[in-house]
């Protein structure tokens, strides 16, 4: 009989705890390179079809596209996806902290402290680092300006670690216009982008209206005012028979002559239909024939093929109109409305701008730039600015950025650490180290360095200056107030609370245990 070895039980089951660790420590020192203004980009290579090449350093991306089998590595995965649909931004940094924190766990674990004296601890430094940023907040949502101001400066502190941060007033204004045009919502569905090779990245622009990367149909007029919109998803082609194995024969041409004349009836009557709405502009998300195009044409009505599906969402989201596919009951449709149709040129191509739309918020931001790889990275750049501050218009409060507001949060978990007796003490101490490497990485990223600048940061909280942070320029101390970096409330609150919470949770595992495939239902009928 095997005999039962304590020593070596423990021992693996140590060593699993570890994996456990070095999973999530392993995800989170992959992206802290990216962090901050002066982070790097990774190439992510596609191992399928084609080797697709993206160059990014946006964290959510680049963890969204990895290949991962531990389990510990995929719970922060899962938290910078849920900061990315909740805010927008702030993906790297709540990894990046979650990490952290791992990483000050496990040498907490190997002096002995038991794990759940340490999430003890943790929650009350978590509460204490949200109190102190909590009182730190700004609100000018009653000061149009300074609102406008601080949406301005969240935006350029956005842009600033991105592709986009040697026009990044130019883009943080182009972002604000947009946003501010949605009048409170966070619906941003109804602003679209679209990207142009060709250009430089100073020639995107933000066109009020919609555009469709579409065509206008064959000798119909290039431009129409007052357009009233019928969006339809259905066939235009001539109906073919559609029983699956049927065949017709016919025995000499007239017969294909009379099934050819009745498909061609059939079809005529459906477009009588589509004319019989009162409309004057048909767009279609499936083909249009020659045989349809022609008849619209004669009847003066501007006809749109093959508009993309979330193009089509968008229009009729923008235009008022709603989808349809049938086409016999016209006093139940909703007919889109817009004041002008006109087809435009972006670049080498041509596209149909509408503008005068009923949505008013609706607006188009063209991207130009010279490769398409460098289009795809603006473009996720713009999509974190444009949801940060669709969320910051909801939630008005802005806080500190340049590791002033994470230096301020490690400063209160500092003070409750003094007052709290026992081994939660240095738990707390440890949350207070994790916080503060967020900007030592910021620093280091830069190239500068960050141990020196780190304690006169750390001096400066602790001698009340509470406005001091990095100054990425130069690599200095400055206030963060004079350089106008800003971040939204609702983010970094977001960050705080994700990884907490995401570090708690794999600080309670103590082991990994493979679990049997699910077993299928036998089928009991057979």
């Amino acid at each position: 009989m095997a005999r039962f070895n304590l020593f070596e039980f423990l021992r693996r089951k140590e060593v699993r705890r570890r994996s456990v660790f070095v999973g999530a420590i392993a995800i989170s020192d992959l992206v802290k390179a990216t962090l901050g203004p002066k982070g790097m980009d990774k190439i992510l290579q596609s191992m399928g079809r084609g080797n697709g090449v993206s160059v990014t350093n946006d964290g959510a991306t680049i963890l969204k596209s990895i290949y991962l089998d531990n389990p510990a590595a995929k719970v922060l995965v899962e938290i910078s996806k849920a900061q990315d649909d909740e805010v927008g931004d702030g993906t790297t940094s709540v990894t990046v902290l979650a990490g952290e924190l791992l990483r000050e766990a496990e040498k907490l674990i190997l002096q002995k402290l038991h794990p759940q004296t340490i999430v003890d601890a943790w929650r009350l430094a978590s509460n204490a680092a949200r109190e102190a940023l909590l009182a730190s907040v700004k609100d000018n949502s009653a000061d149009k300006e300074a609102f406008r101001n601080d949406l301005m400066k969240i935006a350029m502190t956005t842009l600033s670690s991105k592709i986009l941060q040697q026009e990044k007033e130019f883009f943080a204004k182009l972002c604000v216009d947009a946003v501010l045009r949605l009048q409170g919502s966070t619906d941003l569905d109804a602003i679209h982008i679209i990207k142009k090779t060709g250009g430089s990245l100073k020639d995107s622009y933000l066109e009020e209206g919609f555009i469709l990367e579409k065509r206008i149909g064959v000798g119909q007029p290039k431009r129409l005012e007052n357009a009233k919109i019928l969006i339809a998803n259905t066939p235009m082609d001539t109906d073919k028979i559609k029983i699956f194995g049927s065949k017709v024969k016919a025995t000499s041409t007239s017969e294909v002559a009379a099934i050819e004349e009745a498909e061609r009836k059939k079809m005529i009557s459906k477009c009588q239909k589509i004319v019989d709405h009162g409309i004057n502009c048909f767009i279609n998300r499936q083909l249009i024939y020659n045989l349809p195009e022609q008849y619209f044409t004669s009847k003066g009505v501007v006809s749109i093929e093959h508009a993309d599906f979330e193009g089509i969402e968008r229009l009729a989201l923008v235009t008022g109109a709603e989808i349809v596919s049938t086409f016999d009951h016209p006093e139940l449709v909703k007919i889109g409305t817009c004041k002008l149709i006109e087809e435009i040129i972006i670049g080498e191509d041509k596209v149909i701008r509408l503008s005068g739309v009923p949505v008013g918020a609706a607006c188009t931001i063209v991207l130009r730039g010279a490769t398409s790889h460098m289009l795809e990275e603006a473009e996720r750049s713009i999509h974190d600015a444009l949801c940060v501050l669709s969320q910051t218009v909801k939630d008005p409060r802005v806080v500190l950025g340049a590791g002033s507001s994470e230096m301020l949060m490690a400063a209160a978990v500092d003070r409750l650490a003094q007052k709290t007796p026992g081994k939660k003490a240095i738990a707390m101490e440890s949350f207070a180290v994790a916080l503060r490497q967020l900007p030592s990485i910021i620093a280091e990223n830069g190239g500068y360095d960050s141990s020196e600048l780190i304690s006169q940061l750390k001096a400066e909280y602790n001698t009340g200056n509470v406005t001091a942070g990095l100054d990425m320029t130069d690599g200095s101390v400055g206030d963060v107030v004079e350089m106008g970096v800003l971040e939204s409330f609702k983010a970094k609150n977001q960050i705080l609370l994700s990884a907490s919470e995401a570090a708690e949770m794999i600080l309670r595992v103590d082991d990994i245990i493979r679990a049997a495939p699910r077993k299928r239902e036998e089928d009991h009928h057979s």
